[in-house]
């Protein structure tokens, strides 16, 4: 890909015009452009885990591809969202097994989520920052009102798609690492599903 732009992952704002779907906010490195792309609560949930540093109670499919790349040591170099096309980005991933170099075609939302998980580098193109990607005031106080930040990373994760030991497992971990806001939340999942 000719004319590369450094994405990193900024985090998540609320897509108001789709539900149960959000806004994945992918900042230039160095520069002020955002390019936004929409992905759906499953694939939020992923990467939120990454981004919080809150390992899930089991293994994602994000996680366990990550895993068995690792267990046959095969290095993600890199990901590329290459295209635009009526209103979905396509993304492929760059692999590498020994001397063997290939990429896969893959869905932006995993592309990031393995990325994240791998330590690897998210590139665009200049054209698609030049055509989608949105540039905010010095003042960027819309998008940090709208936006969760690594720092703040509060996405409501769908904790009724995890069982009660899942749950409970996760609170102790939380509690453990001191993370009382994340601990709340899951108390109150555990408390609204045994007092129904």
């Amino acid at each position: 890909m000719k004319d590369k732009v450094k994405l990193t992952v900024l985090g998540f704002s609320f897509n108001q015009n789709k539900t149960g779907a959000y806004g994945l906010v992918l900042a230039e490195e160095g520069g002020i452009r955002r390019l936004m792309v929409v992905v759906g609560t499953p694939e939020a949930q992923s990467i939120a885990f990454q981004l919080q540093g809150t390992p899930p109670p089991r293994p994602l499919t994000h996680d366990l591809l990550c895993n068995i790349l690792n267990k046959f040591r095969i290095s993600v170099i890199e990901i590329n969202i290459y295209k635009y096309s009526d209103g979905v980005f396509y993304s492929k991933i760059f692999i590498k097994s020994g001397l063997y170099i290939t990429e896969v075609e893959s869905r932006t939302s995993d592309a990031v989520g393995i990325a994240l998980r791998m330590n690897s580098p998210i590139y665009t193109s200049e054209e698609i920052m030049q055509e989608l990607g949105v540039v905010f005031d010095n003042d960027e106080s819309q998008i940090e009102k709208d936006t969760y930040n690594n720092d703040n990373l509060n996405l409501p994760l769908d904790y009724s798609l995890l069982e009660i030991k899942e749950l409970e497992a996760m609170l102790v971990n939380a509690i453990e690492t001191e993370d009382y806001e994340l601990a709340s939340l899951i108390r109150d999942e555990i408390n609204k599903r045994t007092n129904i």
